[in-house]
């Protein structure tokens, strides 16, 4: 028995040095997240949604519509695809060779910009991929989130992190990195510029009405900032929402009254705790990623006014719930979901006299 409980001592002293003192790649700065303003409560509004185009492709992250109210996503093989607005009809358009993240379709359906995690910002057309752009300022994109496009023909899109890419994903929550940018890309000029930049997981966007500002969804800030495009306080940017319940992603103006926004999942009282401590953030990071704990499969989105105030909360966290949500866009009667996990869109009925 002595060399099994020496041997056991030993072990654990080994654990207790690696998961203590092994080096590792991040370099936490610590952080103090606003204690949590959310009253708690939950609903169960998205238990209807209706699975669209199921186990066509893994991770649909990103929807988006033409003007025959076709949807556009991209999966996690690579595939750039179109379908009819019921799911059906799918159509291969082009694939990517990454990971296919945010998409915005040509209202013609010509074409279809997309976010790619690996391969950086992207137009598909006429089966051809071809790169637009994959750096700003020297500084090459590792995680191209997301995009739209304003009216002009702007392009606005997200670098997540500019330090870890698609397999490091994880690192980037320890860290709390502000490795995250705002650009902008201009297809007349080919030109890119960085808006913002020093942002926690810049994720998703959404140019406003008029053009006037963009969102950016910053992840691990917990919060939604706004890019002034026009106007006196062009140039500057302010938070638009702040102290939110979950991990906002991406983000999508209705045309109309306000934005969609969806949570990937609820804030976790563990990592809030252990963000002001980057000893503590470390070890966790050396924790091998299977035995860590998993985001809870909580669905919720959230509607917002024009000025950043919560409209509707719409929630699920049932067994089967349709989770994680990563994107929601509004179109007619109907609000389409992406997922970054799930092996389908979603959509449910949604009258507009809700609001």
């Amino acid at each position: 028995m002595k060399p099994i409980k020496s041997g056991l001592i030993l072990g654990s002293i080994a654990l207790i040095a690696y998961l203590s003192l092994w080096p590792v790649e991040i370099e936490p700065t610590g952080w103090t997240p606003p204690k949590l303003a959310d009253s708690g409560t939950t609903n169960t509004a998205l238990k209807g949604i209706e699975r669209l185009a199921l186990n066509v492709g893994v991770g649909p992250e990103g929807v988006s519509f033409d003007k025959q109210g076709r949807i556009y996503a991209g999966y996690k093989d690579g595939r750039v695809m179109r379908f009819a607005p019921d799911g059906s009809s799918p159509e291969l358009l082009g694939n990517t060779g990454g990971r296919p993240w945010g998409t915005h379709a040509e209202a013609d359906g010509s074409s279809v910009l997309v976010a790619d995690a690996v391969k950086g910002l992207l137009r598909v057309k006429a089966g051809q991929v071809e790169v637009l752009a994959t750096q700003s300022g020297g500084v090459p994109f590792k995680l191209t989130d997301d995009v739209d496009q304003a009216s002009d023909g702007m392009v606005y899109f997200s670098d997540a992190s500019s330090k870890f890419g698609i397999n490091k994903m994880m690192a980037d929550v320890f860290e709390h990195g502000n490795h995250g940018r705002l650009l902008s890309y201009d297809p007349r000029t080919q030109n890119v510029r960085t808006l913002m930049d020093g942002l926690h997981v810049a994720n998703g966007v959404a140019v406003g009405p008029d053009d006037a500002f963009v969102l950016v969804a910053e992840t691990l800030q917990y919060r939604v900032m706004r890019y002034w495009l026009k106007g006196p306080k062009a140039g500057t940017s302010e938070v638009f929402i702040d102290n939110l319940p979950g991990f906002p992603d991406n983000i999508s103006y209705n045309g109309r009254d306000g934005f969609w926004l969806a949570l990937f999942a609820p804030r976790d009282p563990m990592l809030d705790a252990a963000l002001p401590y980057p000893a503590v953030l470390k070890v966790f990071h050396r924790i091998p990623e299977s035995l860590r704990p998993q985001a809870a499969k909580h669905g919720r989105v959230l509607k917002l006014d024009l000025a950043g105030k919560v409209m509707v909360d719409l929630q699920d966290a049932s067994d089967g719930a349709y989770a994680p949500i990563t994107s929601v866009r509004e179109l007619g009667n109907w609000l389409y979901f992406g997922s970054i996990e799930y092996p389908a869109m979603g959509r449910m009925a949604w009258q507009n006299t809700k609001d």
